[in-house]
Parts: structure tokens; sequence; C-alpha cells
């Protein structure tokens, strides 16, 4: 009985982190964070420099 909860809970679970990443609202950030190794930005510039 409570595995059968268990399952149910985590299928839900499931089924509703899938929905929030292939929303549409969320396609741009997921656009930038895939861009982010490409990026030659200040980020980058830091790597050489430890402290």
């Amino acid at each position: 009985m409570i595995g059968g909860i268990v399952t149910a809970a985590l299928l839900v679970l499931f089924i509703g982190s899938w929905i929030w990443a292939w929303s549409p609202k969320r396609k741009q950030a997921f656009d930038e964070a895939a861009r982010l190794p490409l990026d030659d930005g200040e980020a980058g510039q830091d790597k050489g420099n430890v402290a």
C-alpha cells in the first residue's frame, strides 16, 4: 500500500519536473545556460587568476 503511494508520488513529481523543464518560458534560460561554455565573457577571463 505505501509502496504504491510512493510510486504514484514519484510519478507525479517526475511528470511535473518534465513539464517544468519543457515549458516554453524556460527555453530562454536553458538556451543561455547552454551557451555559457562557449561565451568569451568575463567569467572565462578569471580562470587564470587563482587567489
